[in-house]
């Protein structure tokens, strides 16, 4: 079987990359060893964890916020079954879509285990055992990550979870203890206590969202506390015991004295790591550093035939950055000029209100020695976001002192994943604060916020 491209991962950025080719004429094959298409994205990450998310903010906004706006309704009764049905329709509705798009565009799926035998040449094993061997004139590799391990604390996805048990949970905890204070701790850390548990968060670093502009960091750390999250910064866990419930050994991360929790459940949210087991990537002679396949601008590695994209790759383990990628590689192959450009990448943590942002923060300014102007602007003189009681947060827009061209964009408040896009717009562009200053706004709308951060850039704000 004969191939221009195969794609080994159907996740994101391998069954984007694979559409992409076949529009541009290639003859496609896609490797997937899941039953389902999709990635962790779609079956075990963001997609259900975003359906939960919506739900448990519905239930917890008819249990406290409808008095305020005059609906008096009793109080709300979880039907944790039901939820999770939601959550399962979701997910399927997607991962159908994912196939019918392979089939439309006349991509061949192969279900199983992947395994490059050379440039040219991958083997399917399937879960029968059958082998087949398909052949092409390129290959991507885009098999995602998986869950990083903490030492000391085993995952069994019953007491000790992770991202995916987490999402499975057949009752409301009690307790969970979260290790990790990055998004997807926090996140899930925010369904289950919007649903009724008791949530505390562990972090090896003093501070949360690690990467993100300490600003916003700082501002989203208040309100989830607000919300009744409570933190252990600069902490480590350094063991797990589980019985009846799970008991944590837990040290200063500078050292010191040890101490216990306890908690029902136990999520792991230390992070992921590349998924290339089984890939074949040493036999092949694939170079890899640090755990990531090595890959140049054009996204080759230093096998002639061979690329890769997405998770296993350097840079921001995001769905859309591996889509993005999975274009640009179809269109080196099919003879185009793919691209991406890495400094205008969002980033969205989908908590209660959301926090989202794009190009550079503070520290990363001022690390690199760039002279910058800030515009902030708070939802609380936002005219819509008092009429949503959605006013928690705020918009800062960084530009260039000698340039004003937009460096950096950070929104935290309700809605604040779709807000953002404008900002990536005009930054793709190599817009300035006055672009967007001077850009009419529809009124009364969340979005005239970042509006008005972009005006108080050049201290011109009118509404505060």
């Amino acid at each position: 079987m004969a191939y221009d491209l195969v794609v080994i991962g159907t996740g994101p950025g391998g069954y984007v990359c694979a559409i992409r080719a076949a529009q541009l004429g290639l003859k496609v094959a896609v490797v997937e060893k899941r039953k389902t298409h999709g990635g962790t994205c779609l079956n075990v990450g963001c997609i259900p964890s975003k359906a939960m998310l919506h739900a448990s903010e519905m239930f917890d906004e008819a249990g406290h916020g409808f008095a305020a706006l005059g609906i008096d309704v009793p109080a709300p009764k979880l039907n944790l079954a039901a939820m999770m049905k939601h959550k399962q329709d979701t997910v399927d509705a997607n991962v159908q879509g994912v196939g019918f798009l392979l089939k439309k565009n006349k991509i061949d799926a192969f279900h199983g285990l992947g395994t490059i035998l050379a440039a040219g040449k991958v083997q399917v094993k399937a879960e029968d055992g059958s082998v087949q061997v398909l052949e092409a004139k390129s290959i991507v590799i885009a098999t995602g990550s998986e869950v990083a391990q903490l030492p000391g604390v085993a995952i069994d996805e019953k007491r000790i979870v992770s991202s995916t048990g987490a999402l499975e949970l057949v009752k409301v905890p009690g307790k969970m203890i979260v290790i990790g204070a990055g998004v997807i701790g926090l996140e899930l850390g925010s369904v289950w206590r919007r649903l009724g548990a008791k949530v505390e968060v562990i972090e090896y670093l003093d501070r949360i969202l690690p990467g993100m502009d300490g600003e916003v960091a700082k501002q989203t750390q208040r309100l989830l506390e607000k919300q009744g999250l409570a933190f252990h910064l600069g902490k480590k866990v350094t063991g797990a015991k589980t019985g009846k419930g799970v008991t944590l050994a837990v040290e200063p991360a500078a050292g010191g004295a040890a101490e216990t929790m306890e908690a029902d459940i136990v999520l792991v949210a230390i992070g992921r790591r590349p998924n290339t087991e089984g890939l074949g990537l040493e036999a092949a002679g694939v170079a890899v550093e640090r755990g990531r396949v090595t890959i140049d601008d054009h996204f080759a590695t230093n096998v002639k035939g061979i690329y890769a994209i997405g998770d296993v790759v350097r840079g921001p383990m995001l769905a859309h950055k591996a889509e993005d990628e999975g274009v640009a590689v179809a269109e080196i192959l099919a003879g185009k000029a793919g691209h991406v450009n890495y400094d205008v990448i969002p980033g969205v943590v989908y908590t209660h209100p959301e926090v989202a942002t794009v190009g550079k923060g503070e520290e990363d300014l001022k690390a690199a020695g760039i002279a910058y102007n800030v515009g902030k602007f708070p939802f609380t003189a936002n005219g819509r976001a008092r009429a949503n009681r959605a006013t928690d947060g705020f918009v800062k827009v960084l530009a260039d002192k000698a340039t004003d061209r937009v460096l950096g964009v950070h929104i935290v408040g309700a809605g604040a994943g779709e807000m953002i896009h404008e900002a990536a717009v005009l930054m793709e562009f190599g817009g300035s604060s006055e672009d967007l200053a001077r850009t009419c706004h529809a009124h009364p709308t969340m979005s005239e916020a970042v509006k008005e951060a972009a005006m108080a850039v050049e201290k011109r704000q009118i509404h505060m």
